[in-house]
C-alpha cells in the first residue's frame, strides 16, 4: 500500500491522486516519487479511469523536493546520485505521459517540484490565495529535471521571468505565465475542477488519449536525450559547492554564504 499518496476513484471513472505527506508540505521524497510513478502507470493502464485529478492534502500543494533526500544524494556515490536523479525525472515523465486528462487542483503553495507537477498536468487550476516559485537557486540548486516541462509550458520568454530568480509570485501571474489555466477562490476550486472534468466524460476515451499524444508530439519535444541532459545538470549542481552550502544553511537556519 502506498504511504505518501492515496487514490480515490468514483463511479464516473474520475480518479483523484492525492499527495499525502501533509506534515512535510508534500515535499517530494524518494518514496513519494516512486509511488507517484507507479500510480501513473496503474491509472494510465486502467480502462475504467477517464480522467485524473492531482490534488494534495494539508496546507500546501507541494513544497518541492525533500531537502533531506537531496542532502543524502549529494553525499552518495555517483551511481546512487544518478539513480536518484533518474527517479525524479522518471516520475515527471510518467505523469507527463499519462494517457488520460490530468487536472491539477492546486489549493495551496507550490514551489520547485510542485511547479513541475503543475507543468506536466494538462490543466492546472489554482486557488487565488496560492503562491508559487522556482526557488531552487536560493539553495544553490537549479530547476533541472522539471526544467523541460516548465519551459515547454511557459515558453522561454515567460520562463526567464521566474526560472532563475526564485521570485515568489501569485495566482494571477501564474495564469499570465501560462502555468495555470485559471484562478478561482479557494471555495470555488472543486466546482472549477468539475467543470473541467465534465467535457472529458462526453468524449471517447481512446480518442482523448490519442489526441493528447498527438498534442505532445506537436509541442516542444521532450525526449530521452533532453531528460538525460536534465539529469546531468542536476548531478552537476549536486556535485558543486553551492548546493551543499545552501542546503546546510537551510537546516542550520542561517543565511548561505552568498547572502549578505
Amino acid at each position: 500500500m502506498p504511504e505518501t499518496i492515496r487514490i480515490d476513484k468514483d463511479a464516473r471513472g474520475v480518479a483523484t491522486l492525492w499527495l499525502a505527506r501533509s506534515d512535510k508540505h508534500n515535499a517530494l521524497s524518494r518514496q513519494m516519487m516512486d509511488e507517484l510513478t507507479e500510480a501513473a502507470g496503474q491509472l494510465g493502464a486502467d480502462p475504467a479511469v477517464r480522467a485524473v485529478v492531482l490534488a494534495a492534502e494539508g496546507a500546501s500543494f507541494c513544497a518541492g523536493g525533500d531537502l533531506g533526500w537531496m542532502r543524502q544524494q549529494m553525499q552518495a556515490d555517483e551511481a546512487t546520485r544518478r539513480e536518484g536523479a533518474r527517479a525524479l525525472a522518471g516520475m515527471l515523465s510518467a505523469l507527463n505521459g499519462l494517457p488520460k486528462p490530468l487536472i491539477a487542483r492546486v489549493h495551496g503553495n507550490a514551489f520547485g517540484g510542485g511547479v513541475g507537477m503543475m507543468a506536466v498536468s494538462d490543466i492546472a487550476l489554482v486557488a487565488s490565495t496560492a503562491k508559487f516559485g522556482l526557488t531552487e537557486v536560493r539553495l544553490g540548486l537549479i530547476p533541472a529535471t522539471i526544467g523541460p516541462y516548465v519551459v515547454a509550458r511557459m515558453g522561454e520568454p515567460a520562463a526567464r521571468r521566474v526560472f532563475f530568480s526564485a521570485r515568489i509570485f501569485g495566482a494571477d501571474e501564474a495564469v499570465n505565465l501560462n502555468l495555470a489555466a485559471r484562478t478561482v477562490t479557494p471555495d470555488a476550486l472543486d466546482e472549477a475542477v468539475e467543470a473541467e472534468i465534465a467535457p472529458f466524460l462526453l468524449a471517447a476515451p481512446s480518442a482523448v488519449a490519442a489526441a493528447k499524444a498527438q498534442c505532445r508530439a506537436l509541442g516542444p519535444r521532450i525526449d530521452a536525450a533532453l531528460i538525460e541532459d536534465s539529469i546531468d545538470r542536476l548531478l552537476a549542481v549536486w556535485q558543486g559547492h553551492e548546493a551543499p552550502e545552501g542546503i546546510a544553511a537551510f537546516f542550520d537556519k542561517r543565511k548561505p554564504s552568498w547572502q549578505a
